[in-house]
Order: C-alpha cells, then sequence, then structure tokens
C-alpha cells in the first residue's frame, strides 16, 4: 500500500473550505458532548458512542458525506485516548488561529474517473502525477496548508502488483548520516548536507519583521520544498543502486533539545529515513536501521577502540584519524557507515536461518 499525496486545483478551494467548516463543527460538537460526559461519569466515549450522537447528521445540512462524520468520531476517540485529555482543542473556522482545513473520508465515499474525486456532489480536479486510475483507493482526507492550497492524501494499492527479487548482500550499503556531510556511504561517497534553512533565514527575517504574513509562509513553503526534493532524489538514488540498505539510529529528536537543533531540523533525517524505508519496500530493496553506538570510535578495519580515536564532542571537529593498532587512516564519517555495514551484516546473519546456515558452511 502505497500513501500519495496530490494538489487539487484551486478553484476548488471555496467548496473544500465550506465543508472544512463543517469538519470543524462536528469535531467542536463532539468535543463539548465528551466534555460533558467526562465530567457526569468520569469516562470517555467511544466512537461508537459518538456514532450514536452524530447519526442522521448529513441530512440536516452537513455538506459531507456519513462516512466523514464517523471518520471525524473516530479520529477524535484516537487522540482523546492517546492524550488522555477531558477534551482537546477546538478547531477554529476564522480568525488569526483558523485551523488548517481537514476532511477525512473512507472509500466508500470517494471515487475516481478521468483526473477527478468525486465526493460528496463534488468532482474535485487534481493534477493526477501518480495515474490513479491504476490504484485501488482506500481511505484518505482532504487537507490543507499554510497557505490555503488543498490536497487529498489517499491510501492506494496498484492493481498490478510486481514481484521484486532480492538479494540480500548483493550491494549492500551503510550509510552514516551527519550535519557536515549529510551522507557518508561505506562505498566512501560523501554527499555535503545542503542548507535549506540558513540560505534563505535572512529573507525569512526581512518578511517577519515587515510582517508580510503571506511571504513568510512561501519562504517557509520554499524551504520545505527544497528540503522534499533533495531527500527525494537522494533515496531514490540509493534504493536504484543497492539491494540492502542500513541506516545508523541517530536520534534526531535527542539532538533537537540540544544547541544543534537548527541544524538537525534543517538535515530531516527523520524524513530521510522514512523515504527509504517505504521507497525499498516498494522496490524489494532491504532497509534495516541499526544501533550506531561507537561507530565513529571504532576502527572499521581491526575493530578496537584505539585512544587516538575522536571521544565525545570534543571531538566533533576531528574529521580523519589514523588506528595506531592496525595503522588505517579514516575519513570520520565513511568509518562509522562501513561499522554500520558491519552491523546490518550481523543482524541478518543471525536473523535469517538461511544465511546462519550459509555462514556455517562457509566458516
Amino acid at each position: 500500500m502505497k500513501t500519495l499525496r496530490i494538489r487539487i486545483k484551486d478553484k476548488h478551494a471555496k467548496a473544500l473550505d465550506a465543508m472544512a467548516r463543517d469538519v470543524n463543527m462536528v469535531w467542536n460538537f463532539i468535543n463539548e458532548l465528551s466534555l460533558k460526559h467526562t465530567l457526569r461519569t468520569g469516562k470517555f466515549f467511544s466512537a461508537y458512542d459518538l456514532n450514536q450522537y452524530t447519526t442522521g447528521a448529513t441530512k440536516e445540512g452537513l455538506n459531507l458525506h456519513s462516512q466523514t462524520v464517523q471518520a471525524i468520531n473516530e479520529e477524535y476517540a484516537t487522540r482523546r485516548k492517546q492524550f488522555r485529555k477531558r477534551r482537546l482543542r477546538w478547531r477554529v473556522s476564522k480568525g488569526p488561529k483558523k485551523s488548517l482545513g481537514w476532511i477525512p473520508f473512507k472509500a466508500v465515499g470517494i471515487a475516481y474517473k478521468n483526473g477527478q474525486i468525486r465526493y460528496a456532489g463534488h468532482h474535485f480536479s487534481l493534477w493526477d502525477s501518480y495515474e490513479l486510475s491504476q490504484y485501488t483507493l482506500k481511505t484518505g482526507s482532504f487537507s490543507q496548508d499554510a497557505r490555503g492550497r488543498w490536497y487529498v492524501n489517499l491510501c492506494a494499492v496498484p492493481k498490478v502488483k510486481l514481484a521484486h527479487q532480492l538479494s540480500l548482500f548483493d550491494g549492500s550499503v551503510g550509510i552514516d548520516l551527519g550535519l557536515k556531510d549529510f551522507v557518508a556511504t561505506s562505498d566512501g561517497a560523501v554527499i555535503e548536507a545542503q542548507q535549506f534553512y540558513r540560505d534563505l533565514e535572512p529573507k525569512l527575517a526581512v518578511a517577519q519583521r515587515g510582517n508580510k504574513k503571506a511571504r513568510v509562509k512561501a519562504i517557509h513553503a520554499k524551504i520545505a520544498n527544497r528540503r522534499n526534493d533533495f531527500h527525494h532524489k537522494l533515496s531514490t538514488r540509493l534504493v536504484n543502486s543497492y539491494g540492502a540498505i542500513f541506516v545508523g539510529n541517530v536520534s534526531a529528536s535527542g539532538l533537537a533539545k540540544t544547541r544543534m537543533a537548527k541544524s538537525v531540523l534543517d538535515a530531516g533525517w527523520s524524513a530521510f529515513r522514512i523515504m527509504l524505508q517505504y521507497k525499498g519496500d516498494c522496490a524489494g530493496v532491504w532497509f534495516e536501521e541499526v544501533s550506531e553506538a561507537y561507530s565513529t570510535q571504532t576502527c572499521s578495519s581491526c575493530c578496537c577502540l584505539p585512544p587516538e580515536r575522536p571521544k565525545g564532542i570534543a571531538g566533533l571537529g576531528i574529521r580523519e584519524w589514523t588506528c595506531s593498532e592496525c595503522g588505517t587512516n579514516h575519513h570520520r564519517d565513511v568509518n562509522a557507515a562501513k561499522n554500520i555495514l558491519a552491523a546490518g551484516h550481523r543482524r541478518l546473519a543471525v536473523g535469517i536461518p538461511v544465511l546462519t546456515a550459509q555462514a556455517a558452511a562457509i566458516g
């Protein structure tokens, strides 16, 4: 199954805005209703309970599909249970704190034909870059970005499934993610990190000081688009080049709490790993996140921890070092990528009986 995000043409924004207001009204109604029930009984409403109170709502003037109302109830019940709050945030339909538009739906509520999505009596034209006629559409939603542009997000299953032959250890690669060098591979390739946010930071500051809200949103969108473009091109190239990809499990959320937060968030490690994972699944490429503990400090040639190795924060500036045990000269990040590749191979050999038997036979 794939998740597709396709932009809807701007001429439909007015109709979608009206539907989003109806969604907000349903959300706020069940939010208030659930709060009163919790205060009275001390229990949470389930999605089934909420469905009993919203049955027939679409017959009273709501311009929504009945399955959308049920989807709102299910989402509300899920989030309320997740956050364990008596009530969630209200959805605002106008003003400076307006909530971004959101219209969930189920498979029965939509249909695709001739480049259009039919929903609740409306036909929405879109830029169909994925050729949706080749997919079976499942659940999804319409969503709005900060600039008021609308998209349809779809869980879709290809009608024609392609069989992929996975060849383990045939062209496998280890990847070390960093800030100075975004990617270093075990093959010795080093790709320098791009400054998506910092390059446009001066222009963003000027727009913010001038209180030009539309310009600020446009710059933020440009930053995100540049980052996504870089991630997509690089992840596609890696997936098309290797049969197995192993990536270090560097914690982006942990480093985002340090003084390196701006650079970490600008790099977008987590989004890049997600791209590698789902593209690998589609292409039949093995993807695995492995522990990168001591991957920088361990010599990839003799597997020792020499005294001259780069250590801690003070060692971040050391880009190259020589192992005192075997005399091998290492590029810091390439050495880490080689250790990540070795860790990935060890995990596969332990977890897959066929490989374990092959290793025993070779030994």
